[in-house]
């Protein structure tokens, strides 16, 4: 069985810039999912810190509206990965899964992390690269030009173990 890990839609980053594309493409991952009666799991990311836009009492800590009510199970984590110390792993066996996608923020962080840690617990892992976004940029690291999603989507793909798609792709394959 196949289900969609949706990392940390949540205010704190999606309010922090324009990811009306991305939002899009992960709503229509969410209802082909919802129209095959596969599970979507939401990953909410939490901090203890008051000054961090993920801070647990926080709005931005909530999940976006836009989004939220498509959520079959949400799952609270403190780290980049979904299976450090959160239910996701007990979940995922539970429901049979052995095939997760991937969508959410930060790409480099949560979405990297937690797709590698799929793919060490054995599962068939795609990463659907332009259902993802990030709140960084090229400035942010220092080097110019650089476009993190798409870094990140030719770093996974050429492991020759997780599979990168883009949302078209998605489409004819599954």
């Amino acid at each position: 069985m196949k289900a969609l890990l949706v990392i940390d839609v949540q205010n704190g980053i999606v309010n922090f810039g324009n990811f009306k594309d991305e939002i899009l493409i992960i709503e229509n991952i969410i209802k082909d999912f919802k129209s095959n009666n596969s599970p979507v799991i939401f990953m909410r990311h939490l901090d203890d810190s008051e000054e961090s836009p993920l801070y647990k009492r926080a709005v931005g800590s909530e999940l976006h509206k836009s989004l939220k009510d498509y959520a079959d199970y949400v799952i609270e984590k403190q780290t980049p990965s979904s299976f450090f110390n959160t239910e996701l792993a007990k979940i995922v066996e539970k429901l049979e899964v052995n095939h997760l996608f991937i969508t959410g923020f930060n790409t480099e962080f949560c979405c990297m992390f937690t797709a590698i840690s799929a793919f060490d617990r054995g599962y068939k892992v795609t990463f659907i690269e332009n259902a993802t976004g990030t709140v960084n940029s090229d400035e942010t690291y220092e080097m110019p030009g650089l476009d993190i999603r798409d870094f990140v989507g030719t770093v996974l793909n050429w492991s020759n173990v997780i599979e990168v798609l883009d949302f078209e792709e998605y489409v004819e394959k599954y």
